[in-house]
């Protein structure tokens, strides 16, 4: 037993060590590389006319100010985020990571059940090049579908958000805010990933047969790849980084992920997507980050007493359980007037 234990916390702990070098991961080194360039283009624009009073003098030590602020990544908030990366992996270790396997029969019952409902058809008749195009597109257009979807439903359903609040009541943004969650919504991301993938792969083997592959950098999704290069660890960052209103309407930006964690009404609800803004266009949660040059974080007046691990991962389940909990009906006005005067 005590070696299982031992061998547990071994594996997991090598596992938290490779982040970095694990391109499936966020905070894989390459991926913070190109933030840290893209955030030198922001440094360098900010930087342009130093002779405004706003605008420090360019030099290597003022990039390197501007990019890791003290104040901010030694925030209470941001220290709460190292120490949920890092607990947040032996949860999942010990509660999620089993639901991986779940994706195989899921995808069984897809390809089965479509060939039921529209009999075995051959396998259409793609070049192998154009059947890796369009399943690598597949898995990524569902997955980022899914994520919106989850995404909309942990803010719409009150049970639900109570625990979405735990990555909302970061008062600082960093890249590690994106392991900034509650076990619950680990969970529930987790079974939304068996079933994205589930699905892609039933529907890829239904029209494709069992030779699936997908155009991979490093062994992630080509597409998920190019995601993450583009600045994704900026989307939890002080960097306000825009695309621009056009691009806006189609791709998530940095700057727009930043106004989803403003604790303005008005950009409460919105930018819920991952990477394609389509999902927002469509469910009319959209904002562009035109006008804007940075918003305040937090949930506001409505802030959670998360001030440490302990609030963080009981306080959710504190609030959803006075949500649903039964209440007390008043007796009736006739009954109470029947004890004041007894018989």
């Amino acid at each position: 037993m005590t070696e299982s234990i031992e061998a547990f916390f071994t594996i997991n702990l090598t596992e938290l060590s490779q982040y970095v070098i694990d391109p499936n991961k966020r905070i894989f080194g390459l991926y913070l590389l190109s933030a840290c360039v893209l955030a030198l283009l922001v440094y360098l624009r900010l930087t342009r006319f130093p002779g405004k009073q706003q605008n420090a003098r360019r030099s290597v030590s003022g990039f390197l100010r501007f990019l890791f602020p003290k104040a901010i990544y030694t925030a209470r908030s941001a220290q709460q985020d190292y120490q949920l990366l890092i607990v947040n992996k032996f949860v999942k270790a010990a509660l999620v990571t089993p639901l991986v396997f779940t994706m195989v029969p899921i995808a069984l019952a897809v390809s089965d059940g479509l060939s039921a409902l529209f009999g075995q058809l051959p396998p259409l008749a793609l070049p192998p090049t154009g059947i890796m195009w369009v399943f690598t597109a597949l898995l990524f257009i569902l997955d980022d579908f899914t994520r919106f979807l989850l995404h909309w439903l942990l803010h719409k359903i009150p049970v639900l958000w109570d625990f979405h609040q735990v990555h909302h009541s970061a008062k600082v943004l960093t890249p590690f805010t994106i392991y900034r969650s509650h076990p619950v919504e680990n969970f529930l991301y987790a079974c939304r990933m068996a079933l994205a993938q589930g699905i892609s792969v039933g529907v890829g083997y239904y029209c494709f047969g069992p030779n699936l592959q997908m155009f991979d950098v490093l062994g992630a999704n080509l597409f998920v790849f190019i995601f993450n290069v583009m600045g994704s660890n900026l989307r939890h960052s002080h960097i306000w980084l825009s695309w621009g209103e056009t691009v806006e309407n189609w791709f998530i930006s940095p700057a727009q992920h930043q106004i989803h964690h403003s604790n303005h009404p008005d950009h409460f609800d919105r930018n819920l997507g991952s990477a394609l803004a389509i999902w927002d266009r469509l469910f009319g949660t959209l904002i562009t980050a035109k006008g804007l040059q940075g918003v305040t974080l937090g949930l506001g007046n409505t802030q959670p007493k998360h001030d440490n691990l302990w609030q963080i991962y009981t306080q959710p389940f504190i609030q959803a359980y006075q949500r649903v909990r039964p209440r007390k009906l008043a007796p009736p006005q006739s009954m109470l007037s029947s004890q004041k005067n007894p018989d």
